[in-house]
């Protein structure tokens, strides 16, 4: 499912609208005062935001597929 989830978001161009932010936050902020932990904590909300509901529906699916076949364990 991760793999699934990560190729994806590649697919859908996800990856580089999340990388184009963060350099948005370096740059606005500078270098020098950008954390990993601000730059986490800005950028958080709009990676969950971008990601295409097609894509959280399939997972979505997959995992109930997965569950659904692993019941009865």
């Amino acid at each position: 499912l991760k793999e699934l989830l990560r190729a994806k978001l590649i697919e859908c161009g996800w990856k580089d609208q999340l990388k184009a932010h963060c350099k948005d936050v370096i740059k606005e902020k500078g270098l020098e005062h950008v954390t990993v932990d601000d730059l986490v904590a800005e950028i958080t909300p709009k990676g969950r935001a971008l990601v295409p509901d097609s894509v959280k529906k399939e997972l979505l699916q997959r995992i109930r597929t997965f569950l659904a076949q692993h019941a009865s364990l």
